[in-house]
């Protein structure tokens, strides 16, 4: 992969190669790194059932919300799916966050003036990636792919929705300082780019790349293990696997081929709208003092299993995300990476602690300055969950992490609505269901013990643990008492 910048990010500061989201959809995940807490939200808004929470609640408090009450500027750009108000609270109600998952291409108005001062019209798909119903012959899900202008000539980069918000980014930061408001305050800027992501939409210019990126494209032995069992479900996979399989319908090679081009290039084109925000931190003389995080909401599976984009399972894939952050120069990175297990969810606590600010209110997340500082990396045993929801289906699932400390490292889910329990080499490359090998018997009972005294050290996962314990019943201490939870008062 060609990502300069991002790799330019990790030169100047640390790489935290196992970190992880908290739940692998975007409003969740949003949620929680957003707040700093495990979100009550368990699904995007357009998946699920009325009455389920799609929004922070108005007692949520997002950290930005933290910062602009002790004087910074904040601003933000692009996406926001944890609903608007929140963010209006945060960066002003001038601001203009999309909530929603996928890019307002045809409907921000902004970006339409933005195209039609470069003389760009709209955007059509010129090579449309459209996977395959279960039938496996009516078209199914559109990935997007490949991109032009409505009248068939080329779409150029520059008018592209990602190079978009770096453009507004990069204008918003001039005009703060032509007005000199930095002068007297500290800035806190958020950009929130939808790629590299489904549907795609990569303009043109890129072709030489994407020649050179299918010369040396492959396939995931877990999808070709797949394809030879003619997609049916393997032993040792959730039913909700089997689900988003068929949802998929990634029948054909050659389709799954130009997904994998497509997100590399995606993610290529990402790097150079980074690559331009840095530019313009280091012209504005602000990039020595500047924290920088470069995050993700959830992983991909590009593949993996037979399955693209993520989904309310618990895989490595989807759970594991970037986090990369480049301290003040005042506090340079003591390692350039630290393997010890963090969280999205100790982004909030990071950036309050650089601030110097320590707000009272609970959050679930550890700041990450001691890393950066070479003082103290986040225990290796801590305790990180991991939950399902609802999305192309429901899948109540539960899950926890753990690094034992002679490297070895594990994931367990225990899937509420499937007999199927999952358990997954974090360090394997395409990860396979090892709960039923005998050589991991201990491991798995450990891991279910593990993910137990989590359950019960928290009242938020009562209901799990209810049904946990019964499921489980057999790998867990025996013990004596009702477990209807009788309310007792004197």
């Amino acid at each position: 992969m060609r990502i300069p910048a991002i790799r330019s990010l990790m030169t100047d500061g640390c790489f935290f190669s196992n970190a992880f989201c908290t739940v692998p959809l975007c409003a969740p995940s949003r949620g929680s790194y957003m707040t700093g807490r495990y979100s009550t939200i368990l699904g995007n808004g357009e998946h699920a059932p009325e009455g389920l929470d799609t929004e922070l609640k108005s007692s949520d408090i997002i950290f930005p919300a933290y910062l602009k009450a002790a004087g910074y500027v904040t601003r933000q750009v692009g996406k926001c799916h944890v609903g608007k108000q929140k963010f209006l609270d945060a960066f002003g109600e001038n601001n203009k966050p999309w909530d929603r998952w996928s890019p307002p291409v045809y409907d921000d108005d902004e970006y339409l003036s933005h195209l039609h001062r470069m003389g760009v019209k709209q955007q059509k798909y010129a090579r449309e990636i459209v996977f395959l119903q279960q039938d496996r012959k009516t078209p199914g899900n559109s990935v997007g792919g490949w991109v032009e202008q409505q009248d068939g000539k080329p779409f150029p980069t520059e008018a592209q929705y990602s190079w978009y918000l770096g453009l507004q980014a990069m204008e918003t930061l001039d005009d703060l300082m032509a007005r000199g408001t930095l002068e007297d305050h500290p800035l806190y800027m958020q950009v929130d780019i939808f790629d590299p992501h489904q549907p795609f939409a990569i303009p043109a210019g890129m072709e030489e790349r994407e020649r050179e990126l299918r010369q040396g494209m492959t396939l995931p032995e877990s999808y070709l293990a797949a394809k030879q069992r003619d997609f049916k479900r393997a032993d040792g996979e959730p039913e909700i696997v089997q689900l988003y399989r068929r949802y998929w319908g990634i029948y054909d090679e050659q389709k799954l081929i130009d997904y994998r081009v497509a997100y590399a290039l995606q993610m290529e084109l990402v790097d150079k709208v980074i690559r331009r925000l840095i530019e313009k931190i280091k012209q504005a003389g602000l990039y020595d003092d500047a924290l920088i995080a470069f995050i993700s909401d959830h992983g991909e599976m590009n593949g993996r299993r037979a399955l693209v984009d993520k989904g309310v399972y618990l895989h490595p894939d989807v759970l594991r995300v970037p986090l990369v952050i480049k301290p003040q120069k005042i506090a340079p990175a003591a390692k350039p990476e630290v393997d010890a297990p963090v969280s999205l969810l100790d982004v909030s606590q990071t950036f309050l602690e650089a601030a110097g600010i320590h707000a009272e209110a609970r959050f679930d997340g550890v700041s990450l300055i001691p890393a950066l500082l070479g003082k103290g990396e986040p225990a290796d045993d801590r305790a990180l969950l991991f939950f399902g929801g609802w999305h192309v289906g429901v899948n109540f699932g539960c899950g926890i992490q753990y690094k034992y400390a002679d490297g070895r490292h594990f994931l367990y889910g225990y899937n509420c609505g499937s007999p199927v329990d999952e358990l997954f080499d974090l360090k394997s490359e395409d990860a396979v269901n090892l709960i039923d090998r005998p050589e991991y018997a201990t491991v798995r009972k450990e891991m279910i013990q593990r993910l137990a005294i989590a359950l019960q050290a928290d009242p938020r996962w009562s209901g799990y643990w209810t049904q946990f314990r019964l499921a489980r019943f057999n790998d867990l201490p025996v013990v004596q008492g009702d477990m209807q939870k009788l309310a007792i008062t004197e």
